[in-house]
């Protein structure tokens, strides 16, 4: 175990076991990176990978040594020796002694179901192998992290036969025994019961825990574990992992820290930033609705509930979200009360009066366009705009005159032609403009963009990052109500706007249009002598 004395020890297997789930991939380089942010974090031990599986992880453990952790224990993954071969002479394992690193953590057979129908050998030939194995790592100095795989399906199935290959490793004078919950089948009550029972059994080796979450229970079954005894927890950042993943260490960490007081980290309140950095990392969505650290962990909606948070927000938060790096956050929509508003207004930065006609005008006008399919919650920047026009904040920047798009398909083979025009005032000056796309909504983009870029320059900073279209009445088939979301960017930040009607043409344009007009408000803002503008609405 490690040198310093801690009560629980965090071990993490991102880089090994969370590579083996669907659509998370990671570069050496990633993989490096990730481990420096592990360590940073506060982790005692990052798994980086299996030296003799492929490749990469070869590469991983080189470039590993030049890596200047100042907490973690580098652990190199691998299995027990072959079956009738000397541990001197099997490769896989010289390959563990080869990465160098401080620890080594092996898997054996538990389950001696997988030792008869598996491995084809004998129930003492497997114990020896977990035995040789482990001795022969300790010879070589290395920590020796023993995985008991598949342990509590083995110990249900036959629980002498698997303590007996615990004892095989604790003979070898393995620093801790980690039972496995490899399928992910056994419940929190099973866990303790097994666990406690290991501990009276082999005393003098500590146990750890490794938990696997396809009946949804990984994190409480480490936490049963830990209740049990168990010192080592070992899981993924965001559960990543094989099948439905491993034990979510964005989870087990703030309840062993928050909520059972067990300290494990000095860093905490970075850990929704270590999760975001992981997803990106793996070019994967962040999940909103992930306790602790997603989006909405501590998002309000319901009218009471922002009137209860607003004045005491343990009411309905059970932690504070800044002690794990998130915020609170209020949403707008058909449910809200007047607080939402206010509250909205506020992070805004924008006055509004609690009790005003303003705040009510505005609460049934959102509840009103909640109805006619719009949703607020993620689309803030239309949000702030109607804000702006309900409190005289707001200036118009341009009048729409026409639009006209069209999508012309020829017969000779020749690409499709997408085209829009479009005519806008801007302190009475016309422009006109046609443009061509990728699609019609693209055209229609770039056609308003090149009406207004003379007159706003700075519109040259702001892209289009993300567009999305939900269909919200299907039992309409083709004349269904639309919903579309767009995400826009000048590069340092980020707003949502949206557009429902009948028209996806239409619905673009109105999201398009909020996006724009929501860049050029905050402009005005920072620039209150911009002549372009209209008078105030």
């Amino acid at each position: 175990m490690s040198s310093s004395v801690k009560p629980v020890y965090l071990y993490d297997t991102t880089l090994r076991d969370g590579t083996q789930g669907e659509g998370f991939q990671l570069s050496v380089l990633d993989k490096l990176r990730i481990a420096e942010r592990l360590d940073s974090f506060g982790f005692d031990y990052i798994e980086g990978g299996w030296p003799g599986s492929n490749p990469k992880d070869v590469e991983f453990f080189q470039q590993a040594k030049k890596l200047k952790l100042n907490h973690a224990k580098l652990a190199a993954f691998g299995s027990t020796r072959r079956a009738d071969t000397p541990v001197e002479n099997d490769a896989q394992v010289a390959l563990l002694l080869d990465a160098e690193t401080p620890v080594v953590t092996i898997f054996g057979k538990s389950w001696e179901l997988h030792v008869t129908e598996v491995l084809r050998t004998s129930v003492k030939e497997n114990q020896a192998m977990i035995r040789d194995t482990v001795s022969h790592l300790k010879k070589h100095g290395r920590e020796v992290v023993y995985d008991a795989e598949h342990f509590f399906d083995g110990y249900k199935d036959n629980p002498e036969h698997a303590l007996a290959t615990l004892r095989a490793a604790a003979e070898g004078g393995a620093d801790i025994l980690v039972l496995c919950d490899t399928n992910g089948g056994t419940l929190p009550y099973e866990v303790r019961e097994i666990c406690l029972a290991v501990r009276e059994k082999i005393p003098a080796v500590p146990i750890g825990v490794h938990t696997h979450n396809d009946c949804e229970l990984a994190v409480a079954n480490a936490l049963a574990a830990v209740q049990a005894g168990a010192v080592q927890v070992q899981g993924t950042i965001n559960g990543y992992g094989e099948r439905t993943g491993n034990c979510n260490m964005t989870s087990v960490v703030p309840i062993l820290q928050l909520k059972m007081g067990i300290p494990v980290t000095s860093h905490l309140e970075e850990l929704k930033e270590l999760s975001c950095f992981v997803d990106d990392i793996s070019n994967n969505p962040h999940f909103s609705r992930a306790p602790f650290v997603g989006r909405t962990a501590f998002a309000h909606k319901g009218g009471m509930h922002v009137n209860a948070v607003q004045k005491l927000a343990r009411s309905y938060e059970h932690i504070r979200p800044e002690e794990v790096g998130n915020s609170q956050n209020i949403l707008v929509s058909e449910l809200a009360g007047q607080t939402n508003i206010l509250i909205k207004a506020e992070q805004m930065g924008l006055a509004l009066e609690k009790g005003s006609d303003s705040a009510k005008r505005l609460l049934q006008t959102v509840k009103e366009m909640e109805n006619a399919g719009y949703s607020f919650e993620s689309a803030g920047g239309s949000l702030e705009l109607l804000i702006r026009k309900e409190t005289g904040q707001y200036r118009k920047p341009f009048d729409l005159k026409e639009y006209h798009t069209s999508f012309r398909q020829y017969r000779d083979g020749h690409p499709p032609v997408c085209e829009a025009t479009v005519k806008v005032f801007v302190n009475d000056t016309p422009e006109y403009t046609v443009a061509e796309g990728n699609g019609v909504v693209n055209a229609l983009d770039v056609a308003l963009r090149k009406a207004l870029l003379p007159f706003y320059p700075e519109l040259s900073q702001v892209t289009l990052v993300d567009y999305k279209v939900r269909i919200l009445d299907g039992h309409e088939a083709t004349a269904s109500k639309t919903r579309v979301l767009v995400v826009c960017t000048d590069g340092d930040t980020s707003w949502s706007t949206v557009g429902v009607s009948e028209n996806i043409i239409e619905a673009s344009w109105i999201a398009l249009v909020d996006g724009l007009e929501l860049f050029l408000q905050q402009q005005t803002i920072a620039n209150p002598q911009r002549a372009e503008f209209a008078a105030v609405l």
